[in-house]
C-alpha cells in the first residue's frame, strides 16, 4: 500500500513537471541576457524593456486582448440565453439543438477557419458590390470579422459551461420567486441568475482563454492588416523567436496564476458562507 503511494505521488511529480518544465524554461530565459536559448550568459531585464518598445508585439497583444475580452463577454451572454432556451425544450428539440452546438467543438479548425473565410470574403464582396459601392463605405477582412469569428467558436463552450448548472437548478424555483411577486427579468437576475453563475463565470474564463489561445480561425479571418499575438509569434517562428516573446509569455503567465488564485480564493470564500448559511438555518 505505501509502495503504491510513492509511485503514485512520483508519477503526479513526472506530470507536473512534463507540463510546467517547458514554462520554466521560458521564465528562466526571459531574463537571459544572450539571445541564446540554450546559454545562460547573466540576468537582465532588457528584454522586458525592449518589449515596451515593440509597437508590432504591443499593437498585436492589444488587438488580441480586446478580441479575447469582447468576444467572451458577447459569447456569454448569448451562450447563457441559448442554454436556458435549450434546457426550457423538450428532451427531443433539446437533444437535436446539443447535437448541432456540439459539431463545432469537434470540427477540426481549419475547417472552421476556411468556411467562415470564405463566407467573410462573399459577404464582404457582395457588400462592396451594392450597397456599399452606393454609400460609399467599403469594408475588408479585420477586426470585425476575427470577432465575429470568435464570438462563434466561445458561443458552443459557453453553453457547455452553463447547461450543467441548469440541470442542478431547482425546477420550480422561477415559479416560486413568481408566486412571491417577483416577475419577469427581475426574478431571473436575482433568483437563477445567482443559482447558475459558476457556470457562466467558467464559460466566460473559458471562452476568453481560447480566443487568446486561437491560432488557426483568426489566422484565416484576420485579413491582411490585423494580426493576433499568436500570428506574430507564428512569423517570428519561421525564422527566430525573439527573447521579448518570452518576456511577453511570462507577463501573460504571471497573470492567469494572478486571476486563477483568486477566482480560487473566492470560491472558497462562497464555499464557507454557503457552509455558514447553512449552518445558520439547519444548525449543521
Amino acid at each position: 500500500m505505501k509502495k503504491n503511494g510513492i509511485l503514485s505521488r512520483l508519477f503526479l511529480a513526472l506530470c507536473f513537471l512534463f507540463l510546467y518544465a517547458p514554462i520554466l524554461v521560458l521564465v528562466v530565459f526571459s531574463f537571459n541576457a544572450s539571445k541564446s536559448r540554450a546559454v545562460w550568459a547573466g540576468f537582465t531585464l532588457d528584454w522586458y524593456a525592449d518589449l515596451l518598445d515593440n509597437s508590432a508585439i504591443l499593437n498585436a497583444l492589444w488587438i488580441t486582448l480586446a478580441v479575447s475580452a469582447i468576444a467572451a463577454v458577447i459569447a456569454t451572454i448569448m451562450g447563457t440565453a441559448a442554454a436556458i432556451g435549450f434546457y426550457n425544450m423538450k428532451r427531443r428539440s433539446r437533444n437535436v439543438c446539443m447535437t448541432i452546438n456540439n459539431i463545432p467543438l469537434t470540427n477540426a479548425d481549419i475547417i472552421t477557419g476556411v468556411s467562415m473565410m470564405l463566407l467573410f470574403i462573399l459577404a464582404v464582396d457582395a457588400w462592396n458590390g451594392g450597397i456599399g459601392r452606393a454609400l460609399g463605405l467599403r469594408f475588408n477582412l479585420g477586426f470585425w470579422s476575427l470577432l465575429i469569428a470568435h464570438i462563434t467558436f466561445d458561443v458552443p463552450n459557453v453553453i457547455l459551461s452553463v447547461t450543467p448548472k441548469l440541470r442542478q437548478l431547482d425546477p420550480n424555483i422561477y415559479e416560486a420567486a413568481q408566486d412571491l411577486g417577483d416577475h419577469g427579468l427581475h426574478a431571473f437576475v436575482k433568483v437563477v441568475l445567482p443559482e447558475i453563475m459558476p457556470g457562466v463565470v467558467n464559460g466566460l474564463i473559458m471562452a476568453f482563454t481560447l480566443s487568446i489561445d486561437d491560432f488557426v480561425v483568426s489566422y484565416f479571418t484576420a485579413g491582411a492588416q490585423t494580426q493576433t499575438l499568436s500570428m506574430v509569434i507564428y512569423s517570428m517562428a519561421k525564422k527566430r523567436v525573439s527573447p521579448e516573446i518570452n518576456a511577453l509569455s511570462t507577463l501573460m503567465f504571471l497573470a492567469v496564476v494572478i486571476l486563477m488564485v483568486i477566482f480560487n480564493l473566492r470560491q472558497a470564500h462562497q464555499a464557507r458562507q454557503a457552509q455558514e448559511r447553512r449552518k445558520a438555518l439547519y444548525g449543521k
